[in-house]
C-alpha cells in the first residue's frame, strides 16, 4: 500500500507540473457549454483516457521489469531506471534542439496533429481519445513513475501504480480545465524548477541503490545477507 500512496501523493505534485506542460491543451479542451455537469464530466472524460493510457504503459513496463528481475538483473535494473530519471530531465533540451525530420520529433508532430484534429468535436469520445494520446506525450515526472512501474517488477503493479499515479494528476488538470489558469507565473516557475531537481535526486539514489557501494540506507550491498548467514553456519557446526 506505501507505493500506491507514494503514487498518488507524486502524482499530485506532478499536477502542478502539468500546470506549465499539459496546462495549454487542458484549458483549450473542447468541453461542453451547455451547463457545469456536462462541463464536469467531459473535463473527467478527458482525464480519464489520460489514465487509461499510463495504466497500459505502466502494465508493458512492469512486464518488461518482471522479465529482467527473472533474468537476475535486479541491481542493473534499478541503474538503468536512475538512468531514466535523469535522462528524463534532459529529454525536453535535447527534444527542443533536435531536428524536424528526426523520426522521434516527426512522431510528437503527428501525435499533436491528431489531437488538434479532435478538437474540432465536441463530444465526450472526442475527449477520451485527446486524454488518450495526451498520456503519450513526452514527460520527464511520467518518466519516472514509469521507472518506478518498470522496478515494480510485475505487469498488474505497475499498471495499478501508474492507473494511481494518473488519479492523483486529476484535481490540478480537471481544475485547470473548469477554472482556467488559477496559479500565477511566478509560482509555476518554481514549481518548473523544484521538480526536475526532485527528479535528478531520484534518479541518482536508484543508481547508487544498484551499484551496492555499502552505504547504509542509500547504497546497500546485497553481500550483507551473506554475512549474516555466516555466524548460523558456525552456530550449526558447534552444536554438531
Amino acid at each position: 500500500m506505501d507505493l500506491f500512496y507514494a503514487a498518488l501523493i507524486f502524482g499530485l505534485l506532478t499536477g502542478f507540473h502539468c500546470i506549465g506542460m499539459c496546462g495549454p491543451i487542458a484549458i483549450s479542451l473542447p468541453l461542453s457549454d451547455q451547463n457545469w455537469t456536462s462541463k464536469t464530466l467531459g473535463g473527467i472524460i478527458y482525464n480519464l483516457g489520460r489514465v487509461v493510457t499510463y495504466s497500459i504503459l505502466g502494465g508493458l513496463f512492469g512486464l518488461v521489469g518482471q522479465g529482467l528481475k527473472i533474468a537476475g538483473f535486479q541491481q542493473a535494473l534499478a541503474i538503468v531506471v536512475g538512468s531514466i530519471m535523469i535522462a528524463s530531465v534532459f529529454f525536453p533540451l535535447l527534444f527542443n534542439k533536435m531536428s524536424k525530420g528526426s523520426p522521434l520529433f516527426s512522431s510528437v508532430e503527428k501525435l499533436k496533429m491528431k489531437m488538434g484534429l479532435l478538437f474540432g468535436k465536441k463530444s465526450n469520445s472526442a475527449l477520451f481519445a485527446i486524454g488518450l494520446l495526451n498520456g503519450l506525450l513526452p514527460c520527464g515526472p511520467v518518466y519516472i513513475a514509469l521507472g518506478l512501474s518498470l522496478a515494480s517488477g510485475h505487469f498488474l503493479l505497475g499498471s495499478l501504480y501508474m492507473a494511481v499515479f494518473g488519479l492523483g494528476t486529476i484535481p490540478i488538470m480537471l481544475s485547470l480545465s473548469l477554472l482556467g489558469n488559477f496559479i500565477s507565473g511566478p509560482i509555476r516557475l518554481k514549481i518548473r524548477k523544484i521538480v526536475p531537481t526532485f527528479i535528478v535526486l531520484m534518479g541518482l539514489w536508484f543508481i547508487l541503490k544498484g551499484l551496492g557501494l555499502g552505504i547504509h540506507l542509500i547504497s546497500p550491498s546485497d553481500n550483507r545477507l551473506h554475512v549474516e548467514q555466516e555466524p548460523v553456519k558456525e552456530l550449526k557446526n558447534c552444536c554438531k
